[in-house]
């Protein structure tokens, strides 16, 4: 019987993380996601910032989510001005955050979770016997980061994205090459599919979750909308985030954990296909279906499988994104003209892990007076916890070894970005 497990550092995910469990006359009696990193208090690095250098700044938290922090903060931007966007420019952030959806699902899956449910310790070993999987991963994993670039101005941080609209826009012959690289994508999503579904989940990890994600009275499904949606029933606007995050300091983490109504919740791919998947149509909701998430489960090893179903969404939905532009005709719009005032906006966008919020307040010459920003990493923190300390219950008679690798296991279906959960806690000296 073990006493304790603990896991120094997590590999294969983004940052440096740790667990801790500790384990008392045969029961466990803590079980820790602890995060080291040190914070790195971006959101008070903003303020007394004008408007428009804002968002350069805090896309920054995450490369690998950069071009969802723009939009996402410059929907924050534009909520507080009162700015609405046209549709052509509402077309090509749509397609600017479907790009990191695909490049970042391509790199987890291929790279960092599929390793673990076949049995390699690395990506690099899985390549040995599987390279033409490997390679399909890291082409699908450029073709969002090209999809990001032509939209964007490059493939991390963007630079071309602005309050208000875009510095450029595309010409048609760029959206007909991207058009043309989606279709072989689509082709090679499918293919993911089929390697998915061969994959042997195991349910260690079993437990009641509840799920969160952005809602859209849309008709399809979407990374965007103005509610959010709880697998409880309930149901806020965007402006009652905090009802939802209700974050909290843990003395075991330089990273905030976030509950509702006491109890921790899951937010992600998983989140959006259990609450919005009825919305899907195409080859997305078949593989729904044949990946066996048409019903709701509470194993976030199929958080997976989601990812994979997603890959498919997206890039589908980037089809039909471009379509529509070269259908209407592409513009040269230059960004909106407005009038700079006091006021709060909030925007959120449905990053590849989950709800992203930004928050902010601006004076009447429009500087920053408050940020807020809550990433979906802080959000499925206590989550993580839960799940961990299933997997301990169910697996303590298993060698030390087998346990420590099927507790990370769990950890990477999460796909966390732990340096970016890590921005600022406040202390309190009573």
């Amino acid at each position: 019987m073990h006493n304790s497990i603990v896991i120094d550092h997590i590999c294969r995910v983004e940052g440096h993380g740790g667990i801790t469990v500790g384990i008392k006359d045969g029961r466990v009696s803590e079980v820790n996601m602890d995060i080291f990193e040190g914070p790195r208090f971006f959101e008070p690095l903003v303020v007394g910032r004008a408007y428009d250098e804002v968002s350069p700044i805090l896309m920054r938290i995450c490369a690998i989510c950069s071009g969802t922090h723009t939009v996402a903060s410059l929907r924050a931007v534009e909520s507080a001005f009162g700015v609405t966007v046209s549709r052509q420019t509402h077309l090509l952030r749509d397609l600017l955050v479907q790009g990191g959806n695909i490049q970042s699902h391509a790199l987890h899956l291929f790279c960092l979770s599929i390793p673990d449910f076949l049995n390699y310790p690395s990506a690099i070993a899985l390549a040995s016997d599987h390279a033409q999987e490997v390679k399909m991963g890291l082409e699908l994993k450029k073709l969002g980061n090209t999809i990001q670039e032509a939209i964007g101005g490059r493939a991390i941080h963007p630079v071309n994205a602005t309050v208000g609209g875009f510095g450029r826009v595309p010409t048609r012959d760029m959206l007909f090459d991207l058009k043309e690289q989606l279709k072989r994508g689509l082709e090679q999503s499918l293919t993911t599919v089929d390697l998915v579904s061969g994959l042997q989940i195991p349910d260690f990890c079993v437990s009641p979750n509840i799920y969160a994600a952005l809602s859209s009275n849309e008709h399809g499904y979407s990374l965007f909308g103005d509610k959010i949606a709880l697998s409880t029933g309930d149901t806020k606007d965007i402006e009652a985030y905090k009802e939802i995050c209700n974050e909290q300091v843990v003395s075991h983490s330089h990273a905030k954990q976030s509950w509702f109504k006491s109890k921790p919740f899951a937010v992600g791919a998983m989140a959006r296909i259990i609450l919005n998947g009825q919305k899907l149509s195409g080859e997305a909701k078949k593989a729904k279906v044949r990946l066996g998430l048409d019903a709701v489960s509470d194993n976030m090893l199929y958080n997976n499988a989601a990812q994979a179903i997603e890959l498919i969404y997206s890039i589908e939905r980037a089809i039909e994104i471009i379509d529509e532009l070269l259908e209407v005709g592409i513009r040269e719009e230059k960004p909106l003209k407005f009038r700079v005032q006091a006021g709060t906006g909030i925007g959120a966008v449905e990053a590849p892990r989950g709800t992203l919020y930004h928050s902010y307040s601006f004076d009447e010459a429009g500087r920053l007076i408050e940020a807020d920003v809550i990433t979906p990493t802080a959000q499925n923190l206590a989550n993580i916890e839960k799940d961990l300390r299933v997997a301990v219950e169910n697996l303590m008679d298993e060698p030390k070894e087998l346990l420590s690798s099927k507790l990370e296991m769990v950890v990477r279906a999460y796909d966390p970005c732990i340096s970016c959960a890590v921005h600022l806690i406040e202390v309190n000296f009573e």
